[in-house]
């Protein structure tokens, strides 16, 4: 029996059921993904983000999400607004990581933004994931925007480098 993958924007449901997931598997920084799931859901809600989910055989295995407005991205200047979107929230269970099933996701998503009038999207990266930059390279987000700060509910600060792409 051929497995079955589908790729699709998120229901409440289904939001919830992975943003438990996602909080079940955190130790240190709980805190953050509680705040950042109520977050979600209230974007979701305003129509500020587009959750894209992949699921397989009923299980989702994968994600990314497209913030459409400025106000839930932090240094949004450049990044987010009229046709331009910013990604992020690119998570695939460890299991099922270079298999295929993020890449149809992206695609899934890129050819949605697409029909929905977006021509530029970006995504922020810590300076020193270079496994994530290599990544995100090859998805063709090349176009260096800038660098800043950004920072989590706990007070935590990052260093945030910017890119984007234009979708075609």
């Amino acid at each position: 029996m051929d497995e079955v993958f589908i790729c699709k924007i998120a229901s409440f449901q289904e939001m919830n059921i992975k943003w438990n997931y996602e909080i079940a598997q955190r130790e240190k920084d709980k805190d953050n993904w509680i705040v950042w799931k109520k977050r979600s859901i209230e974007n979701y809600e305003r129509g500020y983000t587009i959750p894209y989910y992949g699921i397989l055989e009923g299980n989702i295995i994968c994600e990314a999400t497209a913030m459409v407005h400025p106000k839930v991205v932090q240094n949004s200047d450049g990044l987010v607004g009229g046709h331009t979107v910013y990604l992020s929230a690119f998570r695939t269970i460890d299991k099922f990581q270079g298999k295929g099933y993020f890449s149809k996701l992206f695609h899934f998503m890129m050819d949605d933004l697409q029909q929905k009038g977006f021509t530029k999207a970006t995504l922020g990266v810590e300076p020193d994931e270079e496994k994530n930059k290599e990544i995100y390279a090859h998805y063709g987000f090349t176009e260096y925007i800038k660098s800043a700060k950004e920072y989590y509910p706990d007070g935590t600060v990052i260093d945030v480098e910017y890119y984007g792409k234009t979708i075609a």
